[in-house]
C-alpha cells in the first residue's frame, strides 16, 4: 500500500469507530498516524519499538516513576496493580499522581517490561517466575565484537529465582528455560551478569 492508501484506510477506521459510538481521541489518532509513518520510513522496524511510553515523561517525572517502581518491587508488590488500585479507590498516588492526572490508563497499559531495558536494574523491575527474557550467548561462550563468535540473544522463560545470603554477601541466582526445554542457571543475575540479559518484547507485568 502507498502512504496515501494507508492514510485513507486509517481515516475509514476512525470513521467506523465514531459510527460505533467509540470514537478515538485526537491524540490516539495522531499516535496511530505517527506509528504508520515510522514503519513506512523503516519497514523492518518492530511496531513495539517505535515508541517507548517512558520517553513521554519529563526527566523529573521519569525519576519519580522509577523510584516508585523500585519501591514497589522491593516490597514484592506489583507497581501497576498498586497504581490501578489507587485509581479505583480514588486514593492519592502521591509522587506519581501525575500519571493518572496527565497520562491516564491508556499510557499505563502501554508499559511493558522491555521498556525498562535501557535503565539499570537498580531503577527498574525484579525478575519473577514466568517472566520472559532474552539472554546473551556471552554467558556461556567467549564473544568479542570483532571475533568469530558474535553476540546472539535467545528467548527464554524464568522458572526459578533464588536469593542467596551468607555472612559476607547476598546475590540472586535465576534458572531459565529455553524454548527447546533446556534449562540454564544464571548466577548473580543482578550483581555481575545483568549485562547479559534483557526483557523480551513479550515479557509480562
Amino acid at each position: 500500500m502507498t502512504p496515501d492508501e494507508i492514510e485513507v484506510a486509517l481515516q475509514a477506521a476512525f470513521n467506523r469507530c465514531e459510527t460505533a459510538s467509540c470514537p478515538l481521541t485526537d491524540m490516539q489518532k495522531q499516535i496511530l498516524l505517527q506509528v504508520v509513518e515510522q514503519i513506512q520510513k523503516n519497514p523492518n522496524a518492530i511496531v513495539s519499538d517505535c515508541n517507548n511510553p517512558l520517553d513521554e515523561l519529563t526527566s523529573q517525572e521519569l525519576q519519580a516513576f522509577l523510584r516508585f517502581v523500585k519501591a514497589q518491587e522491593e516490597k514484592n508488590f506489583s507497581w501497576k496493580v498498586k497504581l490501578l488500585n489507587d485509581w479505583l479507590q480514588e486514593n492519592d498516588s502521591k509522587e506519581v499522581q501525575f500519571i493518572r492526572d496527565r497520562y491516564g490508563l491508556q499510557w499505563l497499559n502501554r508499559i511493558q517490561p522491555y521498556h525498562f531495558n535501557r535503565f539499570s536494574f537498580e531503577d527498574t523491575l525484579k525478575l519473577k517466575v514466568g517472566d520472559r527474557i532474552e539472554i546473551c550467548n556471552a554467558l556461556w561462550e567467549w564473544v568479542q565484537d570483532d571475533g568469530p563468535c558474535t553476540r546472539e540473544w535467545f528467548p527464554c522463560v524464568v522458572i526459578q529465582v533464588d536469593e542467596v545470603k551468607n555472612s559476607h554477601d547476598s546475590f540472586t541466582n535465576c534458572i531459565i528455560r529455553f524454548n527447546n526445554g533446556a534449562e540454564y542457571e544464571i548466577q548473580g543475575v543482578y550483581e555481575w551478569n545483568r549485562y547479559y540479559w534483557r526483557w523480551a518484547n513479550d515479557g509480562k507485568l
